[in-house]
């Protein structure tokens, strides 16, 4: 998956709803907000991340023998 593309958008967007609503409902800090914010923003790099990183791997053909 191309990071740039409009797929991976929509999979952001849907991974930061889902982590800030889970943060932000089961929370009952005052500061519910901030730490559901910083935990949806943490999950999008991640997964930023860890798509970079087999987008990357991706176009390799060579077999990785680890024995």
């Amino acid at each position: 998956m191309n990071i740039k593309s409009t797929r991976y958008a929509i999979i952001a967007i849907i991974t930061f709803i889902i982590l800030f609503l889970y943060n932000y409902i089961g929370n009952p800090m005052p500061d519910k907000i901030e730490r559901a914010l910083m935990t949806a923003f943490a999950g999008v790099i991640g997964l930023t991340i860890g798509m970079w990183f087999v987008h990357r791997n991706s176009k390799d053909d060579t077999h990785h023998d680890f024995d």
